[in-house]
């Protein structure tokens, strides 16, 4: 027993290096000022009118972002749950392999897509088409969210449904329910964990992002990823950064408190 309990050594020293101490830093900028003296100000930033234009901008990208997620992954999920193992496996690979790429990278190959002489507009002419203005728009971002997010909907969702017992579904076709009745009934509440472990694994990155707002959405859309960003990097400003980073942070809470609700045992984040 004692040698297990080594074993988590590296674990333990990982954790407190570069999660807890990180958190402890942040806690104590963001509680203080420049001076080190205890204060409720840089939380307080985030009434100011700009910062609560950028966190509603990033609530409301981020709820449109893991709805269109949801209504996606959704329907993959249970076509994937009734497929067998072999071509599970290679389309969930399909869905996989691109989160191998470089997340920035990822993202890149979006602004080369949708830029105003990109690929999609470069298509669009030799059609004779008329171009659209894509890049630098809320859209463009909702799509790089979308594409980048996508697959952390599927896989918890999928985890679910494949764990449902056939037998409950077939005796519930044999009492006379019909495919209507049998999704609302059975399948969609047995999925509630899954589909609540894949919100809130959606909707935390998108309402933190700013890599994808940054390139997809430029210097024209600011969600508060991008002021945090700012106020760390441009201003130097750790107070104020760290303030509005604890505000974020109750988002997370809450979002982890819903998972400990609705999956008490684990079963959509077990993937």
């Amino acid at each position: 027993m004692k040698h297990r309990k080594l074993l988590a050594g590296p674990y333990l020293f990982w954790a407190v290096s570069f999660v807890i101490i990180p958190l402890l830093m942040i806690v104590y900028y963001g509680l203080t000022d420049k001076e080190g003296h205890f204060t409720f100000s840089n939380l307080g930033m985030m009434t100011s009118q700009e910062n609560l234009k950028a966190l509603g901008l990033a609530l409301l990208l981020s709820l449109i972002s893991t709805l269109i997620c949801l209504v996606l992954a959704y329907p993959l999920a249970m076509i994937l749950s009734e497929k067998n193992m072999n071509q599970t496996s290679f389309i969930v690979l399909i869905f996989i392999l691109p989160m191998w790429m470089n997340f920035l990278l990822r993202t890149l190959a979006w602004q080369t897509l949708l830029e105003k002489n990109g690929v999609i507009n470069n298509i669009l002419h030799f059609l004779h088409l008329p171009e659209q203005s894509l890049i630098n728009t809320p859209g463009a971002i909702v799509l790089g969210m979308v594409y980048n997010f996508l697959p952390f909907m599927i896989l918890p969702i999928y985890n679910v449904l494949a764990k449902i017992d056939r037998d409950v579904l077939y005796a519930a076709r044999d009492l006379g329910a019909n495919n209507m009745q049998t999704f609302f009934k059975i399948i969609l509440p047995l999925s509630v964990p899954g589909v609540i472990s894949g919100i809130t694994m959606v909707f935390v990155p998108s309402l933190t992002t700013f890599v994808i707002s940054d390139l997809l959405g430029g210097s024209k859309i600011l969600l508060i990823g991008n002021v945090i960003e700012q106020e760390f990097k441009q201003g130097s400003n750790w107070h104020t950064g760290s303030g509005l980073s604890l505000v974020l942070m109750i988002f997370i809470i809450a979002s982890m408190a819903l998972i400990a609700k609705y999956d008490k045992n684990g079963e959509g984040t077990a993937f």
